[in-house]
């Protein structure tokens, strides 16, 4: 016996049904895109802070050195050294 000959063909759902459906899928995706947007806007927030904290910090460093430059340079030289002499 063939069982493809008594098979009866698969049944088209209704109009109806497959609209649900497709908009079902739309909602899905479209929060799927939400979701994906928000967290790209993230981290660019991210992203932009980090680069704020990171020139606030090289242009503190930079000034600190440049005070330490002028410190050093302003620094009277230090003593020479004395050699003591051996007691013989």
């Amino acid at each position: 016996m063939d069982d493809n000959k008594t098979r009866t063909p698969p049944v088209t759902p209704p109009p109806a049904q497959r609209e649900a459906a497709r908009r079902s899928a739309q909602n899905h995706f479209a929060a799927s895109e939400k979701r994906d947007t928000e967290v790209r806007k993230e981290i660019q927030r991210q992203q932009a802070a980090t680069a704020a904290q990171m020139i606030k910090l090289r242009a503190l460093r930079l000034q600190k050195e440049e005070a330490d430059r002028i410190a050093a340079a302003n620094a009277p030289a230090p003593a020479p050294k004395t050699r003591k002499k051996k007691a013989v």
